[in-house]
């Protein structure tokens, strides 16, 4: 169950487009059904989909849960940089969602990976066969998908260790003077907005270290290395300097570059395969869309 309080600048908007601008991975068609069957409630009470919110409002969303016969396979093309009996690494393109979750059954890159091979590790259920990490929605780049529940246990265990090696490429809004930076703030979710996430003192340890790549008049390039996996970790701590990741709809102004989501790319990932007990390390290159803003930046058109 999520609960969201209106706040003012949302006044006035329709309660199925309000939710959609909160939930992108639900469709708005399906939030209308939400509503209708009632798992939507605003000041606890039933509203219909064309009410107009006010500031204050109290809005209930029940969770629906996936089932395991909603989620079926899909032939959807995948980006795979490497693949063995025990693990596969991908290049998830940005606008794909890692796993279904209320009201994203298809699509997924789960929904892919159930397609591409039979057997997924089962440690994280019906919901994420061989998912051992996960990158947002609007995140582009590497994750490693377990393809048995001994690699996802080793995998899993480097994670917490913390001796599998993340790292990404973002374009932040404002120039960072410092050459680097280490941003040790304890995560934890949001106290005033459930779907956020934010540095709080009661929060989970979190760090994200990051170097200055190049600088524009308005933004800079980072480059960002993960020493914990917090949700949301880079997005939160950038937004936490007041330096938020540019076009990210959730931690970032309204006025930013055009995108269809996060300038937000994960590069480079290293860790130790699960049998063999080889270091291996996967890079893949920023998208079109990235290198391409990066140019403008460059040529000051932005």
């Amino acid at each position: 169950m999520e609960k969201i309080l209106v706040e003012k600048e949302s006044k006035g908007v329709r309660l199925d487009k309000f939710l959609s601008s909160r939930f992108p991975d639900l469709s708005r068609v399906f939030i209308q059904s939400l509503i209708e069957e009632e798992k939507v409630l605003v000041n606890n009470k039933k509203e219909r989909a064309s009410y107009k919110v006010n500031e204050n409002d109290e809005i209930i969303m029940m969770e629906t849960e996936v089932k395991e016969l909603d989620i079926l396979p899909q032939d959807i093309p995948l980006d795979i940089i490497y693949e063995d009996e025990d693990v596969i690494v991908i290049n998830k393109k940005q606008g794909m969602v890692v796993h279904p979750a209320s009201g994203v059954y298809e699509n997924t890159l789960v929904n892919a990976l159930l397609f591409h091979c039979k057997d997924l590790s089962t440690i994280n259920g019906v919901k994420r066969p061989g998912i051992v990490h996960r990158i947002d929605k609007d995140t582009s780049g590497l994750l490693v998908v377990a393809k048995n529940d001994l690699a996802h246990n080793e995998l899993s265990n480097q994670l917490k260790d913390k001796t599998m090696n993340r790292e990404y490429i973002a374009i932040v809004h404002g120039v960072i003077l410092e050459n680097k930076g280490n941003i040790n703030a304890p995560i934890g979710r949001d106290l005033n907005n459930r779907i956020k996430m934010a540095v709080i003192k009661d929060g989970k340890d979190a760090v994200t270290h990051f170097d200055v790549l190049e600088r524009y008049r308005n933004y800079t390039l980072v480059h960002c290395k993960l020493e914990t996996g917090r949700t949301h970790q880079i997005r939160v701590h950038m937004s936490y300097i007041k330096h938020p990741i540019a076009s990210d709809p959730l931690y970032g102004p309204k006025q930013t570059l055009k995108g269809n989501g996060q300038y937000l790319h994960a590069k480079k990932l290293t860790f130790i395969h699960p049998s063999s007990k080889e270091k291996m390390t996967f890079e893949c290159e920023l998208p079109d869309y990235f290198t391409s803003m990066i140019e403008n930046l460059r040529m000051g058109k932005e």
